[in-house]
This record gives C-alpha cells, structure tokens and sequence, in this order.
C-alpha cells in the first residue's frame, strides 16, 4: 500500500505540471479581462514545435525555447484580435485553436506522415535528488519542469499578481479599465503583457507532455487539458495558489484511475468510466466552486478609449 500511495502522489505531480502551467498562463490573460479560448490549440501547437525543433537540433532546451517563443506570438495574436481589433474573444480564442491545431497536424504530415512507427526523441530525463531516501526521494523523483511549475510559476505568479505594481495594474484592467486608463495605466499594454505571458505558459505546457511526459507527438497529445485549465482557472477564482490545488486535485484524479487500471482492479463497470472520473471530478468541483465565483468584472468586455 505504501508504495501505491507513493507511486500515486509522484504521478500526480506529473499529471499536473501541464495543467499548472497552463491555468496560471490563463489566470494571467483573464486577471487582464480576456478570456484566451485560443488555449487548447496554443498547447497543441507547442507540443509539436517543441518535438519538431528538439528532433531537427537534437537540443531540448532549443525545442522548449521554440515553443514557449510560439506560445507568446499565440498570445500576442489573440491580444491583436481581442484587444486592439475588438473581435469577440470567444470567436478569437476558438478561431487561434482551429489554425494552430490545424498547422500542427499539417506540419506533422508533412514532416512525419510516410513513417511506419511514431516518431520519438529522448525526453528530459527524471531528476533524483534524494536517492537514497525511500519514500520522499521516490515523490520528489520529478522532471525539471515540475519543480519550476510548483516551486517557481505558482508562487511568482502569486507575487506578481498581488505583491507588484505589474499585478495591481492588471487586475485594475481586468476589473475597470476605464478607471485603470484615467489614472493612467495603458490598457492595451498590460493586457498585451498578460496575454503574452499567458501564452508563454500554456505554450511550456504543452512543451512538457511532448519533450518530459511522453518523448513524442501524437494527435491526441493534448486531450482536452486546455479546457480542463479554463475550469481550474474558476476552481481556483483566479488565484494561482488556488489553481495549483485545482490541478493536484485533477493530477491525482487522473493517476488514481490509471493505476486501477493498471492493477486490474475488477468492477462491474466499464473501462471507460475511469477515463471519465477525473473530467466528472473537475465538473463537480467547478461546480461547486463556481457559485462563489468572483469573475473579474471587466472579462470578456472590450475596451474602447474614449
């Protein structure tokens, strides 16, 4: 049992690293007043150009650069759309997710299509701190990423947004960019900013399941996490400290039904509803949550100078 516990809560970390990265790339852009549904195809993009790039260079690092620098020009562009443009931001969003996705999968046939088996690379290896520890170096056998998303994103995230002038102007923008531009603050910046930010974060994400998780791109890499990251984005109302217990929750969700499958745990139920439980779990949880929700007052609304 203690080995299952274990092997459970190092796996629930994994699960996690992409979904931190991304809900707290997302608190950003709605913290500002926009709403970034260009989420979904930012991840998937990134998943690819940083597989792409690491195989072509045979460099990881240069792969991750490659899709964090994708990410931000996502972001600038649903900034281009929504702020400056005014396009309705729930147009732009999903419309950034059909071209990156799309561009993907064509670039990925392009370059992989005629190959009878999957491309792979080696991925960033496990890092292994405390060897010699049974159980705490077991969970603390993590990827890099995982220690940047939990002990460097969140809580810089959480110091930017409520300790930094930075934070006060974009949640001021996020909340009343009228009163935010008559005393000053450049609307347009800051959202452009946090968006970029934003995207920059989504973009790691997706980066980690194609260059850490798995060693490869597949068409399914991504499966809905983005949208998973908007529903934290609520569970957490908009805090990054409360979205990384937004995405432990779904994380571990997530590894407790893979490893009952694994252990050939025996119900009178499908297969298919472990698959579901963590997506329930996250409904029931926004559910929940999404009652007491506090929306920042000026999202989805564009700004107009007068």
């Amino acid at each position: 049992m203690n080995a299952f516990v274990v092997n459970l809560i190092a796996a629930m970390l994994r699960v996690a690293t992409p979904l931190l990265l991304a809900a707290v790339g997302e608190t950003f852009a709605e913290r500002a007043g926009v709403l970034n549904l260009g989420i979904e195809g930012t991840m998937f993009f990134a998943a690819f150009l940083g597989f792409f790039v690491a195989d072509a260079t045979g460099s990881l690092w240069i792969g991750l650069l490659a899709a964090i620098i994708s990410g931000v020009l996502a972001g600038l562009l649903m900034a281009l759309l929504s702020v400056t443009l005014g396009v309705n931001q729930h147009v732009s969003g999903l419309g950034i997710t059909l071209l990156l996705t799309g561009l993907a999968l064509f670039a990925f046939r392009l370059r992989y299509g005629g190959r009878s088996t999957p491309p792979a690379i080696p991925p960033f290896p496990l890092l292994d701190p405390l060897p010699n520890v049974p159980i705490l170096g077991n969970i603390l056998q993590q990827y890099l990423l995982t220690y940047v998303a939990f002990l460097v994103v969140a809580p810089v995230a959480w110091w930017l947004l409520y300790r930094t002038s930075f934070g006060l102007n974009v949640r001021a923008v996020g909340e009343n960019p009228e009163a935010a531009d008559a005393a000053g603050v450049n609307v347009f910046r800051i959202r452009y900013l946090a968006l970029g930010i934003g995207g920059g974060l989504m973009a790691a994400g997706g980066a980690f399941l194609s260059l850490s998780q798995l060693g490869a791109f597949t068409h399914g890499i991504v499966a809905g996490r983005g949208w998973v990251a908007i529903a934290l984005v609520i569970f957490g109302n908009w805090h990054p400290i409360k979205v990384m217990l937004g995405a432990l929750i779904f994380g571990g969700t997530f590894a407790l039904q893979l490893r009952l499958q694994a252990i050939g745990l025996q119900l009178p139920i499908p297969y298919e509803s472990f698959l579901a439980l963590p997506y329930i779990v996250t409904l029931v949880a926004l559910v929940l949550a999404g009652r007491n929700a506090s929306y920042p007052a000026a999202l989805l609304k564009p700004y107009r100078r007068e």
